[in-house]
């Protein structure tokens, strides 16, 4: 199992990852005491003067959420049972870890089964962002200068690119720089630094007391290396894979690395149950008996950010599950309005109205299900909100719902009065309180029904924040495309639960249409048919290098796509596995940039009418155009929204945007789209991939062809990843048959 990212196509501004073609990997070498100037961890932006932006309003809602998730956990008292009985290193290590956290800490989470969800109050209020300073924001969340300072003399001392100390000191806290005297291999906290270059600062700090066997770095690399299995998309790492990656970094020991990460509080071990293969069930009312304790278990080792995280969504969900909601409209009327839809509308219709928690899935065309579904629960009264990956997939909603408002002859409801907000916000934006309906008084979400489409893109933190700010009594459904490239983030929550089928499933039976829907649908299949496109729905363009690779990109876009299809260059984009390389985004968006919108590139290489992609955090990417640049920052046009990227976070956080990775695209469709597969594309490429990437073409796909039979082979033969999660362990106990 690899704990490395798991494409090279992820990397974002502001977005670490371990691939050769990353962002805040490629221009660093490794040498010794040398480390690359990496990319800064989230960042805050101002999203426009004078306020707090979205950004930082995500951020804060994240802590905030996650200061209470740690209170509840701690606050559960009742010693909780071991579970089943385990036998060699990790009886060692289960011992080792309760020897050594049996004082004020117990270790509530290690080497347990969860207990029912119990019934929560709502969490604390996030309120809407309120006007503060900009300079107030940085402020809050910049080190000191005298901090940053002490950390750039130490950085120095020992080798090290002096401009890492800001990320250092945010990263490390109070005392970093004595933190990184005592133990230089917490400068792997910063992100982008890589094992081998810590272990050069080290050197040059330590001298003579610095060995491989050093137990400070066997922590050290623990814990880096469960964060590159985090972006990689595990939420936690089986023992047997942690202890050979660690041995593959040079750690002499990994058992004693990891106990020591265990005992240090940088990590957490877990051991889940494993469901025997045609095992009979136990019978009623025999427990512990000797097959039980005898049952296997998988040992796992993560960290306590991410676990908490899974366990409160365990948690929210089972509490969706578990109740009954709201009675908003009796069920005469939800059965009268589900009579008058037509197939798989009904069957989400009559879901939602009785439970809690309803899954739907479908390719684009099934969007007008979920449409329906909100118009329906407006005329039922229901305050029902629906929230998007991003705000490209909000405008398209949008436009959608108020068609099917129209069709359906339903009266307009406040939420669709003239001037009146629509109904569909962005996730982030909901979560921080930009957007949506806002929190009632005691801090939930001030709704009764919620429909997240691009469910798929949900990771472990933003679905645990989600849950935890719904209200009792509300109705929650996730919809999405299961054939997409999953989250960004760890886990892969919709595809957990609709494993775990612990809640109504209702699959839409409206197929994408024309030419581009049968493509794309076969491919979902793993087929790669050959479809008839008369209208030129589907071109195929081979190329036999990298430079024909580019230019044929340019001459479509510019070109012939306009030309032939109608569809004009703002209106075309692109997508390539990844950022590097010779047809990578950089080479293609440089190319574009100078048939498109020559410039001198003044501010940061952008010039006013550049399009570009702004990731105000990892994970996020929001397509727009540049407005203009001062002293503010770069103003950006992000679908109709005024954002200013202060001028220090412009190179981290911001990129042209004529050529995007299919990571960047999800949750966005184009009228046209142009897919750039050149020859050393092939080991990037999955099922998910082609999927997701061919799926973003609205009217028309071009496809610059180089792979040969790479293409064809990677639809049948590769599918996603597997990621490690444990969703569906702590969702088992806790569901009510």
């Amino acid at each position: 199992m690899s704990t490395e990212p798991e494409t090279t196509e992820d990397a974002e501004p502001g977005t670490p990852t371990g691939g050769a073609e990353t962002e805040g990997t490629e221009e660093g070498t490794a040498g010794s005491g040398e480390v690359p100037e990496a990319e800064g961890a989230e960042g805050e932006a101002t999203a426009a003067s004078g306020e707090v932006s979205e950004a930082e309003a995500e951020l804060r809602a994240q802590r905030a959420v996650r200061e209470r998730i740690e209170q509840r956990k701690a606050e559960k008292k009742a010693p909780i049972e071991a579970g089943a009985k385990l036998s060699g290193k990790a009886a060692d290590l289960l011992a080792a870890v309760r020897a050594v956290e049996s004082g004020e800490q117990p270790v509530a989470t290690v080497f347990q089964d969860p207990e029912p969800a119990p019934r929560r109050s709502a969490p604390e209020p996030v309120r809407r962002p309120q006007p503060v300073a900009a300079e107030a924001v940085a402020a809050s969340t910049a080190p000191a200068p005298a901090a940053v300072q002490a950390v750039r003399q130490v950085l120095g001392e020992g080798g090290a690119p002096e401009v890492l100390a800001p990320q250092a000191a945010a990263a490390l806290g109070e005392g970093a720089d004595e933190q990184l005297r005592s133990d230089p291999w917490q400068l792997l906290r910063v992100a982008g630094v890589r094992p081998e270059q810590a272990d050069g600062f080290a050197r040059a700090l330590l001298g003579a007391e610095c060995g491989p066997d050093d137990g400070r770095r066997g922590r050290a690399v623990t814990v880096w290396l469960l964060e590159q299995a985090a972006l990689a998309g595990h939420t936690a790492l089986e023992m047997p894979a942690l202890l050979a990656a660690l041995a593959q970094r040079g750690v002499p020991d990994p058992d004693s690395a990891v106990q020591d990460a265990i005992a240090e509080g940088d990590a957490l071990v877990f051991q889940d149950a494993l469901e025997e293969t045609g095992a009979a069930p136990a019978p009623a009312g025999e427990e512990g008996t000797e097959e039980d304790e005898e049952r296997p278990v998988r040992v796992l080792v993560g960290l306590e950010r991410y676990a908490l995280a899974e366990e409160s969504l365990a948690d929210g969900l089972a509490r969706l599950v578990n109740s009954v909601p709201k009675q908003d409209g009796s069920a005469e009327d939800w059965e009268r309005v589900a009579a008058t839809a037509q197939g798989s509308t009904g069957e989400l219709l009559r879901a939602v109205a009785a439970h809690g928690l309803v899954l739907h899935t479908g390719g684009e065309a099934s969007l007008t299900e979920p449409a329906a579904l909100l118009n329906a629960a407006h005329t039922l009264g229901l305050r029902a909100w629906a929230a998007t990956h991003g705000p490209i997939g909000r405008t398209r909603f949008a436009a959608l719902l108020g068609r099917s408002e129209a069709a359906s002859g339903a009266p307009s409801t406040d939420a669709h009065s003239p001037g009146a907000h629509s109904p569909v916000t962005t996730v982030a934006g909901l979560l921080s309180g930009a957007e949506g309906p806002g929190r009632d008084a005691d801090g939930a979400l001030d709704l009764d029904l919620l429909v997240v489409l691009d469910a798929p893109q949900l990771d472990v933190e933003t679905a645990a924040l989600l849950t935890e700010s719904l209200p009792d009594g509300a109705r929650l459904v996730l919809a999405g495309d299961p054939g997409v490239l999953w989250s960004v983030g760890p886990g892969r929550v919709f595809a957990d639960l609709l494993a775990a089928r612990i809640c109504p499933q209702v699959a839409s039976r409206q197929p994408d249409p024309g030419p581009l829907g049968e493509l794309v649908s076969g491919i979902g299949v793993g087929e790669l048919n050959q479809v008839e496109a008369p209208g030129k729905e589907v071109v195929i363009v081979p190329v036999r290098d990298a430079g024909e690779a580019v230019h044929r990109t340019v001459q479509l876009v510019v070109d012939s796509v306009p030309r032939a299809i109608g569809v004009p260059a703002e209106e075309t984009q692109v997508i390539t596995p990844g950022h590097g390389g010779a047809v990578g985004t950089r080479a293609l968006n440089a190319a574009l940039k100078e048939r498109l919108n020559p410039g001198p590139g003044r501010f940061g290489g952008f010039d006013p009418g550049d399009r570009v992609v702004y990731s105000p955090v990892p994970g996020r990417a929001l397509p727009g155009r540049v407005v203009k640049a001062d002293a503010e920052g770069l103003h950006l046009s992000c679908e109709g929204e005024a954002v200013v990227v202060p001028k220090e976070r412009v190179e981290q956080s911001v990129r042209h945007g004529w050529a995007l990775t299919a990571h960047q695209a999800v949750g966005s469709r184009w009228p046209a789209v142009v897919v750039v597969l050149p020859g050393d594309a092939a080991q990037a490429l999955s099922r998910p991939w082609v999927y997701t990437a061919f799926g973003r073409a609205d009217r028309h796909l071009s496809v610059v062809h180089g792979v040969e039979q790479a293409l064809a082979r990677a639809v049948a033969e590769v599918p996603a990843k597997p990621r490690t999660t444990r969703l569906p362990v702590l969702l088992a106990p806790q569901i009510g048959s």
